[in-house]
């Protein structure tokens, strides 16, 4: 499998399992039970499910309206937003060397 493939597949993977767990708390929600942490939510935003987390928000309508949790998880989509668009513009310029950057760093 290409390091691309490679990696977006992991993505998605990844977001699926997110926004899984922003769906289980939701059930645990309505149903009174065992919650998980805000901040285990935010964290697994942050490395890198926060389209699961974006998604499972708005579908499943959980912590729409909680503060400062939803201006958290806004930060940090933005943030992702910013960094893909700044490496997405990287491999315009210089595909080359971003092949080989993760070539080196990343497929280890």
């Amino acid at each position: 499998m290409q390091p691309a493939s490679l990696t977006l597949v992991l993505y998605l993977l990844l977001n699926v399992a997110v926004f899984s767990v922003y769906w289980w708390d939701k059930r645990a929600a309505v149903e009174g039970r065992w919650r998980v942490r805000e901040s285990t939510l935010l964290l697994l935003a942050l490395i890198g499910g926060s389209f699961g987390a974006i998604l499972a928000q708005r579908l499943l309508r959980h912590k729409t309206r909680k503060e400062p949790f939803r201006t958290i998880l806004a930060l940090i989509a933005s943030l992702h937003v910013g960094l893909s668009t700044f490496l997405a513009g990287l491999w315009i310029v210089a595909p080359e060397a971003v092949a080989a950057f993760f070539r080196g760093h990343v497929y280890q």
